[in-house]
C-alpha cells in the first residue's frame, strides 16, 4: 500500500507544471540579463540552452526567418546538446535585436 510520502508526491507531480524559462522573458532587459548571465557561467551547454528560451519567447519561426536558419535547424543547435556556431549565434543576438558588448575582466 503507497505511503502518504508517495501519495504526496504522485499529486504534485500531476499537477506541478515544469517551469519554462521562455514563458518570462518579455523585456528586452530581461532577456539581456538572463543571456548575460548564461554567458559568464561559462559553459556552452547553458549558453546554447538560453539562447534557445529566448528564442522560442520571441518565436521559433519569426527568428528563423529573420536568420535564414530553419526551424529545425535552430532547435538542434539551441538545445541543451546543441553545439552551435559562433555564425549561428551572431544571427540569433542580431535578430533579437541584442549586440555583444565586450569589457575587461576586473
Amino acid at each position: 500500500m503507497p505511503s502518504q510520502e508517495m501519495k504526496a508526491r504522485d499529486t504534485i507531480s500531476r499537477t506541478a507544471k515544469k517551469w519554462d524559462a521562455s514563458e518570462f522573458l518579455e523585456s528586452k532587459e530581461s532577456i539581456a540579463a538572463y543571456l548575460s548571465a548564461a554567458l559568464e557561467d561559462g559553459d556552452a551547454a547553458v549558453v546554447a540552452t538560453a539562447l534557445g528560451d529566448i528564442v522560442r519567447s520571441k518565436g521559433m519561426t519569426q527568428i528563423a526567418r529573420e536568420t535564414g536558419i530553419t526551424r529545425d535547424g535552430l532547435y538542434k543547435a539551441l538545445s541543451p546538446t546543441g553545439n552551435p556556431s559562433f555564425n549561428t549565434v551572431r544571427k540569433v543576438i542580431k535578430a533579437l535585436g541584442l549586440k555583444f558588448d565586450i569589457t575587461p575582466i576586473g
